[in-house]
């Protein structure tokens, strides 16, 4: 009986890790940042993001657009996949430097063929999207590209979003404090911006050739099949009617691949070979 108990008590709490974020008042009261040892990204000379204040901007505002997001579309009631895709982002966000940011996953209940970052770390994957998939390499590669939405600050910058005057939502602790009703006005027009972009308008083309670029070389790096994107964007783009909303926001599938192919060649990673992990994918993911 203590056994069961225990069960269902890791079950609740699993559920509240995951449904926490998409409570906006919370959000917006109950800040926790993983990490108070900033890094700055070593890769490129570019302004540096990693102010402590302009990183808790990102995470308000990325729980605001996840709350948005969870409002669209439902969330997937499986415990086990969510706690399995939880799994695999959560391995791949290691290789995300951004140790400030804890990343969080979720599976939305929806047949469109799609994927979603906001900003702060919050990833969804449709039911859709995953029925489309083969194997864990293949789920590693979407993840691993919304992963990059988020560590190369793709809604932040396009937005400008910062915790000091410079934003167009200044004062971001304003809001943390309970702010004005213009600052929670401005708030919500930048998180309705936010989703115009996810939703609608899309991100601009160099941001998700960027976003497959990383995620091809983060699958290599931790062991899968660098080919998985471009497997599982050959095998949608097949499918007209379930992916007419990522193709109405991303730039066509044949300049996607024909990007991958790029990052494949440059990087001596064409001809490969490293995991699929199917039987491990398939025990886990069985979409009803």
């Amino acid at each position: 009986m203590k056994k069961i108990e225990n069960c269902k008590l890791k079950i609740a709490n699993f559920k509240i890790i995951l449904f926490a974020f998409c409570i906006l008042h919370s959000a917006l009261c109950n800040i926790v940042l993983a990490s108070g040892d900033f890094r700055q990204r070593a890769s490129q000379g570019e302004e540096s993001f990693s102010e402590e204040d302009d990183v808790r901007a990102e995470v308000v505002f990325g729980r605001g657009l996840a709350a948005r997001i969870l409002g669209k579309y439902a969330f997937y009631e499986n415990d086990k996949l969510n706690e399995y895709v939880n799994k695999i982002g959560k391995g791949l966000a290691q290789f995300a430097n951004r140790p400030e940011i804890e990343f969080r996953f979720a599976v939305l209940d929806t047949d469109i063929v799609n994927a979603y970052a906001a900003p702060g770390g919050y990833i969804f994957v449709t039911k859709g999207a995953l029925r489309q998939m083969e194997d864990e390499a293949e789920l590693a590669a979407v993840l691993s590209h919304e992963i990059a939405h988020v560590t190369e600050r793709h809604i932040v910058k396009e937005l400008n979003i910062k915790g000091t005057e410079v934003s167009p939502v200044s004062g971001f602790a304003q809001v943390l404090g309970g702010g004005s009703g213009a600052v929670r006005t401005a708030f919500t027009q930048m998180v309705d911006k936010a989703a115009e972009i996810l939703f609608e308008k899309g991100l601009k083309k160099e941001d998700e050739y960027d976003s497959d670029r990383v995620a091809t070389m983060t699958i290599a790096t931790a062991g899968y099949d660098p080919s998985a994107l471009k497997r599982y964007l050959k095998k949608i783009s097949n499918s007209a009617k379930e992916t007419k909303t990522l193709t109405d926001t991303h730039p066509s599938f044949d300049e996607r691949i024909k990007n991958v192919d790029n990052v494949l060649a440059e990087n001596q990673l064409t001809d490969k070979k490293q995991a699929l992990v199917k039987g491990r994918f398939n025990e886990n993911v069985r979409i009803k």
